[in-house]
């Protein structure tokens, strides 16, 4: 059989995005494990503005506390971050 277990990470998200999202942080179960798959899945329960500040310009994810790409895998106690746009003065 080729079923692909489901996976269970943990999602934060600091800053303006925690705000904007309402929630520091919460644990999510993917039926794949991949960004796209949580990005689909936070979709899911997301309105349209809190979706486009995940998706806005200068947004990073880490996984692990590392900053990755969107081609990432990812396994079961994942700790996925969506970081905001670094901003100077």
């Amino acid at each position: 059989m080729n079923a692909t277990a489901a996976i269970v990470v943990t999602v934060r998200f600091f800053a303006s995005l925690r705000e904007v999202i309402d929630c520091d942080g919460e644990e999510i179960t993917l039926p794949e494990p991949t960004l796209a798959c949580l990005r689909a899945q936070l979709a899911k329960r997301l309105n349209a503005e809190q979706i486009a500040a995940l998706s806005a310009d200068g947004v990073r994810v880490a996984v692990n506390q590392t900053i990755v790409q969107s081609e990432t895998a990812l396994a079961t106690g994942d700790e996925i971050a969506f970081l905001p746009p670094v901003t100077g003065g």
